[in-house]
């Protein structure tokens, strides 16, 4: 009898923890930890941070990790929600297409809390982050319909980021807790029981997404730790009648894609940084904004624009139009074409546009809120096809005086055809830190990364991210 693709999932896994990554792996691995950890010390800010570190406070337990900037120690599986919360709430953590998910905001945050609990070595926590992200997107991947164009999972409603983040999470907390392949196979198929997440949000709002990638990272720990005390789950978890994919994709799944290469041609080095705060489908028209901008068209210079991307997308930036033109928060202006494309016209912090310019009274600004009811979102056939490979957009600008000034972006910045550096990852993070870190502490984090998996204890990385005048 052949392996189940839970059990196939597994030894790759167990491969990964015993045996040698490759270098470029490991340096993915590091740069992703600092793109989370600097994404979670600025989402500390957000009331709806501040929600779930008071519930996980007040739930108590055994002191096992820690919330990123706080002094307290919760367990691991509550220390992994509160964190999974705070790496995806600005929406700025990565994104692996053709899958549309954003791995590391789950997977990462449950290694962390794993590694803090076991007092794992930090070698095995890369691994772990390595394999967790991998199994993430490689789930992702078997849910991608090539002849519809996009993900079976947003077709039905579904979060895919936290479905598959479940699964990608148990397997890194798994690996770190000393669970061998059998274990593995047992921890995914109890993941696959606590999947969960819609995605309406997307288009209407409600701030529930934020919790999406926190419960997926605390599933994973939980579903790791019940494996190791004697819960098990169906070794056909997957691909069974009644399994993940017939569940959540009514059977229709591409094992190809989701085995093809395994532990040889890696997915991990090819899913996207982001550049800015916002939706990931806002990102080219972004780029097409900014360029503009910089061959001189001023907002007031736009009589009418159309942003044009792939039709999957529409319903996500640029439906129900008048919401998508009028923001009230800062929240929903990240999902919004129209003001993604005006604050870029208007000139943006960071590497482009940053999170000082997604606030509530931005969001809300008269002058904003003039040019955003001039800019609609149509679909356009020469971005469909090309998504979801990259989420491209063409911006056409009728101005005041009567010119059409028209500017393609098809391929997205912070992906394999235009990477962010070093440095740029670093920029991202000192400014996600601003106001919050001192100088020191920023030293000190970025000795413990660039020297992760010799450290003594996963703690050292943590600890740099504590405000200095927290109590």
């Amino acid at each position: 009898m052949s392996p189940t693709l839970s059990r196939r999932l597994a030894d790759f896994a167990v491969a990964c923890r015993d045996g040698h990554l490759p270098d470029e792996i490991v340096a993915d691995v590091r740069r992703r930890v600092v793109d989370i950890l600097g994404i979670c010390v600025a989402a500390r800010r957000l009331d709806t941070s501040a929600a779930v570190i008071s519930l996980v406070t007040d739930t108590g337990g055994a002191p096992q990790a820690s919330v990123v900037g706080e002094k307290i120690r919760v367990p691991a599986a509550q220390a992994a929600f509160a964190n999974g919360v705070l790496a995806h709430s600005l929406d700025y953590d990565d994104t692996h297409l053709p899958s549309v998910l954003h791995p590391g905001a789950s997977v990462i945050p449950a290694a962390i809390a794993a590694a803090e609990a076991e007092a794992a070595p930090p070698r095995r926590l890369v691994a772990a982050i390595a394999a967790g992200i991998e199994v993430t997107v490689r789930l992702g991947m078997a849910g991608y319909d090539p002849k519809a164009g996009n993900s079976l999972f947003f077709e039905r409603g579904q979060h895919a980021t936290s479905i598959c983040g479940a699964l990608g999470s148990a397997v890194a907390a798994g690996l770190l807790m000393g669970l061998d392949a059998d274990g593995l196979t047992h921890a995914i198929g109890v993941a696959a029981s606590f999947a969960s997440g819609v995605i309406e949000g997307n288009r209407t709002g409600g701030t529930v997404k934020r919790m999406h990638c926190g419960w997926a990272a605390h599933a994973g720990v939980t579903a790791a730790d019940l494996t190791r005390r004697g819960i098990t789950g169906p070794p056909t978890a997957l691909e069974g009648r009644f399994g993940f994919f017939q569940a959540f994709l009514s059977g229709r799944f591409d094992a190809d894609a989701l085995l093809r290469g395994l532990g040889e041609q890696w997915e991990l080095p090819k899913i996207f940084f982001k550049p800015y705060p916002a939706n990931h489908f806002t990102h080219a028209g972004i780029d097409a904004a900014i360029a503009l901008r910089e061959q001189g068209l001023r907002p007031s210079d736009v009589e009418e624009a159309v942003l044009r991307v792939a039709t999957p997308t529409v319903r996500t930036i640029g439906e129900p139009l008048a919401v998508k033109q009028r923001p009230e928060t800062g929240y929903q202006a990240q999902f919004s074409g129209p003001y993604t494309v005006a604050a870029a016209l208007f000139g943006g912090g960071g590497l482009g546009l940053g999170l000082s310019d997604f606030t509530d009274d931005l969001a809300r600004d008269p002058q904003r809120r003039q040019l955003m009811a001039r800019i609609r979102v149509e679909a356009d056939p020469v971005c469909d096809r090309i998504f979801p490979f990259q989420f491209p957009a063409i911006l056409q600008v009728r101005t005041t005086d009567g010119r059409v000034l028209r500017q393609e972006v098809l391929a997205n910045r912070g992906g394999p055809d235009r990477p962010l550096s070093d440095a740029e990852i670093l920029r991202k993070f000192t400014d996600n830190t601003a106001g919050v870190l001192t100088d020191g502490q920023l030293q000190r984090f970025r000795h413990a990364v660039d020297h992760l998996a010799e450290l003594g204890d996963v703690s050292a990385l943590l600890e740099p991210l504590q405000p200095p005048d927290h109590p």
